[in-house]
């Protein structure tokens, strides 16, 4: 059995708060097709993919503009479009999305749908940053932590289908990538492939002027390549770029092998798709060798990473 798979990543430029969910899903079938063209059997978009990203906005839990930002099931009939289509050209896609459950809870949620159009594998968010609340004299704000619960479905993988070569499927979204818990915590679930999408500031959300667009992009890429290396294992990260109503995004979707080698990465800030024939035995080097974990790992020194929180450095 072949397992390769030629993989995409599905990059979008900027969701303005005004724009229709209906001209959102045509561009997002116009790249998924492109993606099929070029050979693509899985397309990865970004995160909150179907909305502008909203948690710049401050508004009220019941606003009807917010409430319109989130699925109470997926797929469901605004969306429908996109699995339609690529129900008819069989092909996988990952996509993330705001989620409101049937009991009132939110998470930022993201899918992967395996090419007959079934769900593989659902992830929430885990590591969200930004504010509960609205922060006074910030240009922008960042508000998940007041829009969303904690993700409440660990880190979890799944097997993907005989077209795709049976490959190990991870997710994260967004701040995930940049802590390396989540991405040990696939790793040792045999990961041979992690998803990412994102839709990260092109300034510092935190206020300040410290971070420009290029060094948030430069650790974007750097966090995909590092723990690729670090776990044997391909990496997809795709971005949601550009200005969006004044609010930069950074771009820089990339795709990466289990060296830590970018093999493919977006060159602007609009609706963009990237291609990569991806190699799952490729892992086995990284898995068998120097990531050996049941041979080098020593968890019994790690406690600190799983029972603290903050930094506690020494007297």
């Amino acid at each position: 059995m072949s397992r390769r798979l030629i993989l995409a990543g599905a990059q979008m430029g900027p969701t303005q708060r005004a724009d229709s969910r209906e001209a959102t899903l045509k561009r997002m079938i116009a790249l998924l097709e492109q993606a099929h063209a070029k050979g693509a059997g899985l397309v990865v978009f970004p995160e909150l993919a179907f909305t502008t990203f909203f948690p710049r906005w401050p508004m009220a839990k019941d606003d009807p503009e917010l409430l319109a930002c989130f699925e109470t099931a997926m797929p469901n009939p605004r969306v429908q479009p996109l699995f339609d289509r690529a129900n008819e050209l069989g092909v996988g896609f990952y996509v993330g999305y705001a989620e409101l459950t049937p009991d009132g809870h939110r998470f930022n949620s993201a899918i992967t749908v395996g090419p007959d159009g079934a769900i593989l594998l659902k992830y929430r968010k885990v590591h969200l940053p930004g504010s509960d609340r609205v922060k006074d004299g910030q240009t922008y704000q960042q508000l998940e932590k007041m829009y969303f619960e904690y993700g409440d479905l660990g880190f979890p993988v799944a097997r993907g289908p005989a077209a795709w070569g049976r490959p190990v499927l991870g997710m994260l979204v967004c701040n995930d990538r940049r802590w390396p818990e989540g991405w040990r915590v696939l790793g040792l679930g045999g990961v041979e492939l992690v998803m990412v999408g994102y839709n990260s500031a092109a300034y510092d959300p935190n206020g300040g002027e410290s971070e420009s667009a290029e060094l948030r992009t430069f650790h974007s890429t750097l966090a995909a390549q590092s723990n690729a290396y670090m776990n044997a294992t391909w990496a997809i990260a795709v971005a949601k770029a550009g200005n969006e109503d004044g609010a930069g995004l950074i771009g820089g979707s990339c795709i990466v092998d289990p060296n830590g080698v970018v093999v493919a990465q977006a060159k602007t800030l609009g609706d963009e798709v990237i291609v990569a024939e991806v190699d799952f035995d490729a892992c086995r080097q990284g898995k068998e060798k120097m990531f050996n974990f049941a041979q080098h790992r020593r968890p019994r020194h790690y406690a600190p990473i799983v029972l603290q929180v903050g930094a506690t450095p020494p007297d």
